[in-house]
């Protein structure tokens, strides 16, 4: 352990360098289970906390599929433990299309560029800085707090956390809720700064459409054509209107809007809702994908010769159920398919709702008042998927509070697997700051 007696760096010194070498670091999850993917950033991450005597815990579901975990006693281990949870993968990146090279980490304009800056190499050297702070000023947290830096969230945690959760939950033991990505950003409202925790995320179901016909010469008449099947099953699952069907969180946010912007809605007239969306500014693109199911054709193969009309053809989409609505819409996808047409499982998994309120959501709501106290703090539904679901199948109450103060002209949701993926630096130390107090609160 560091001496205490000597000047201790705050989180905030620390935050920008750890997240620029995290960035470095190129963690690229092509979703193959190939090659090393998070080791040496799991390493890094690991010699930091044993660096300020934590010890870690360093597991690997497949050669190079790395996560690491580590525990702080609490002033009161009687309470249960709260998990803190990050990811340490991100999604490749053509780094021709970049302004920066992606795996540069570099500082310009008061921002972090790179790949992970904001998903969420950004909140994992915050969890790392806070950490190391409170090691070296011997300040315990509020409770027990279990660190989780898991691997291939980016693909579905398969490798990561549900691997972890299926063959090590002991490592959550006494563990009741979890704090991860994505929530805490803020955003702009009636020229009011709302910050968003996320309470709740869609479900996820990445399906492979598989259409059978009769192979033949593409110059005869074909009337069993797979190609032609597939395409049609496309065109109905891409256009179908899914119905409407808002959650308790969705209404809980659209009820803060309506009181923010000085407006009213309803439920059964829908474009009184899409005004409100709006006003969320960036984050509509989060939000307004989660006011019913939502289905994208993502991927495409078939033939292998032009004059060859194949026997198969197959197609992946994309679905994000609103939760509890799982059973419904895999019969509308049936439908929508057709007989010629199988769907094939590929990865799913569950949609999450918690409530907007207890003794946790309190303190997150506090500590944003404490750090910016004309705020608002709304709850929201993310339309993507969080570590949270794994967390969720030990019992664990998940939310997503990455808190960040963003500037108006920032657009966080767009960097989320977009080009020139940035984080402001002084988002980064705000996070520090209320992250901090959290911990010794929560």
């Amino acid at each position: 352990m560091a001496d205490t007696n000597v000047n201790i760096p705050r989180p905030e010194d620390e935050v920008v360098e750890i997240c620029r070498k995290l960035i470095q670091i190129d963690t690229s999850n092509f979703g193959t289970n190939e090659g090393i993917v998070e080791r040496p950033a799991a390493e890094y991450v690991a010699e930091l906390l044993e660096e300020v005597g934590l010890e870690t815990r360093i597991l690997e579901s497949s050669k190079g599929r790395t996560s690491v975990f580590a525990r702080l006693e609490g002033e009161d281990p009687s309470r249960p433990a709260l998990v803190l949870h990050g990811h340490t993968d991100v999604v490749p990146a053509a780094a021709e299309d970049w302004q920066v090279h992606p795996f540069s980490g570099e500082v310009r304009d008061g921002l972090i560029w790179g790949r992970g800056a904001v998903d969420m190499k950004n909140m994992v050297a915050m969890m790392i800085a806070v950490v190391r702070y409170l090691r070296r000023k011997n300040i315990k947290p509020a409770r027990d707090v279990i660190l989780a830096f898991f691997a291939d969230e980016e693909a579905g945690s398969k490798w990561g956390g549900h691997w972890i959760v299926d063959h090590h939950p002991e490592i959550f033991d006494g563990a009741t809720e979890a704090i991860g990505e994505v929530g805490g950003y803020s955003t702009m409202v009636a020229g009011k700064r709302v910050y968003l925790l996320q309470t709740a995320e869609k479900g996820l179901q990445w399906l492979n459409l598989v259409a059978s016909g009769r192979a033949g010469h593409g110059s005869q008449i074909n009337e069993d054509n797979a190609i032609t099947h597939l395409a049609g099953a496309i065109h109905r699952i891409g256009n179908h209107a899914w119905p409407l069907h808002l959650t308790d969180t969705v209404r809980q946010l659209l009820d803060g809007v309506a009181d923010l912007t000085g407006t009213t809605w309803d439920e059964e007239d829908e474009s009184t809702i899409w005004p409100l969306i709006d006003a969320l500014g960036p984050a509509k693109t989060f939000v307004g994908a989660t006011l019913r199911t939502g289905a994208n054709p993502t991927q495409l193969g078939a033939g292998y010769k032009a004059n060859v009309i194949p026997t198969t053809a197959t197609a992946t989409i994309d679905v994000r159920p609103i939760p509890g609505t799982e059973e419904d819409m895999m019969a509308t996808l049936k439908r929508l398919a057709g007989p010629d047409v199988e769907i094939v499982p590929e990865t799913q998994d569950i949609g999450l709702e918690v409530p907007f309120k207890g003794d946790l959501v309190d303190t997150m709501v506090d500590m944003i008042s404490r750090h910016d106290p004309e705020a608002t703090v709304l709850p929201y539904m993310l339309s993507a998927g969080t570590d949270n679901k794994s967390l969720s199948l030990l019992g664990i109450k998940g939310y997503g509070f990455t808190p960040l103060q963003l500037p108006v002209d920032v657009d966080f949701p767009a960097m989320f697997h977009g080009v020139d993926e940035r984080v402001p630096i002084s988002a980064l130390e705000f996070g520090c700051r209320v992250l901090l107090d959290l911990l010794q609160e929560a």
